[in-house]
């Protein structure tokens, strides 16, 4: 088992990964002070189903637990659920001593994290990451719920007591979920070390059966990228903000198709291949773009948007990224493999882009 350590201005956690990490739960929950009062247990519906008795039997058994189901994915991430999980809380008498229990992909931990945020005005949380997405959810400390114009608009930077990362989840994860994960992974290769971006294109041909050692050194090496930008920039108002590559256009795909529709991963991969494009045009970007694309394919990546997803409502959306400043919309473009660098985009300069990877389906001329 892993562990490594997250830092903070404010706050230093451990995030525990391997198979069996959950073994670490009850422990860990009993040794924080002030002692934990109740716990409640926010978990997703699908993975609850599937994994009930093995999370039960490493729940903490010295206090009161009770649990709250959301709906699966995105569908979590709702103020209809954000509120009723709240009442829940209330119902079942947590104080502000009690923790809540994370347990789910980045949408069950994203809102089970602004519950915790928000509910008397912050309790503490854990986080017990199931897929592969959420390796990158779970690490740092943001916390969201989405609104109808925008994903993640309503949220806190709240940061979890622990994360216990346990892979026995990911062996039940179907290959969509695993495809929408392992884009998070390539974008930390992308944003902070060429060598591994070129080793996971030279070993990685599939996504259907991967390598157990391949995908705990993938997480390790995604977590600690991470947190070392999160360690310098807790509160996003610098270099966190690269953290955001692919998601600009990415985010503005995923609302466009409600949620859920096309995943996480599938939508900032392709924002990543737009950002690309941007990243050659101003930057004299000197990567093989075509040679990436070719590869996303074959591990079943789409490289451009669907036909439906219309340029002027997409750039709607991207005028309501968290990124925006005045009208002004700002991407994360690259320099260089491991050079990222934030800059203002005109309109016209983004229509073009989109153009563009439309009509060569991903493939840059």
């Amino acid at each position: 088992m892993e562990t490594l350590t997250v830092k903070t201005d404010h706050s230093s956690y451990p995030v525990y990964l391997g198979k069996g990490a959950i073994e670490k739960l009850s422990g860990y929950v009993s040794q924080l002070k002030p002692a934990v009062t109740s716990v409640l247990l926010i978990a997703d519906e699908i993975v609850y189903t599937i994994h009930e008795d093995y999370i039960k039997e490493y729940l903490p058994n010295h206090v009161k637990v009770s649990t709250f189901i959301t709906p699966p994915g995105e569908k979590a991430k709702t103020f209809e659920v954000y509120q009723n999980a709240i009442g829940f809380a209330l119902q079942e008498g947590l104080d502000r001593h009690s923790l809540i229990i994370a347990c789910g992909g980045g949408a069950t931990g994203d809102v089970a994290g602004f519950t915790a945020a928000t509910y008397m005005r912050g309790i503490r949380f854990i986080q017990l990451p199931t897929t592969i997405l959420a390796h990158d959810s779970a690490v740092g400390g943001k916390v969201a719920i989405n609104h109808p114009l925008g994903k993640n608009m309503a949220g806190s930077f709240h940061q979890p007591e622990a994360v216990i990362y346990d892979s026995h989840f990911l062996e039940s994860l179907p290959v969509r979920e695993v495809r929408s994960g392992f884009a998070e992974i390539i974008k930390h290769a992308m944003i902070a070390d060429p060598d591994w971006l070129q080793e996971l294109m030279t070993e990685l041909n599939t996504l259907d059966n991967l390598d157990h050692h391949l995908l705990i050194d993938s997480l390790k090496k995604g977590i600690e990228i991470k947190s070392a930008i999160v360690e310098k920039d807790e509160k996003e108002l610098g270099i966190r903000a690269f953290l955001n590559f692919g998601h600009t256009y990415g985010h503005a795909l995923e609302a466009w198709a409600g949620y859920g529709k096309w995943s996480h991963g599938e939508s900032i991969m392709v924002g990543m291949i737009y950002s690309l494009h941007l990243s050659r045009k101003y930057n004299n970007l000197a990567f093989d773009i075509n040679e990436f694309i070719r590869w996303i394919k074959k591990l079943g990546y789409a490289a451009a948007p669907p036909a439906q997803a219309e340029f002027d409502a997409l750039v709607q959306l991207m005028l309501k990224d968290k990124k925006t400043i005045d009208s002004e919309i700002r991407f994360v473009l690259l320099k260089d493999i491991g050079k990222p660098a934030l800059q203002k985009i005109e309109i016209r300069e983004l229509a073009e882009a989109d153009q563009l990877i439309r009509s060569a389906k991903g493939e840059i001329e």
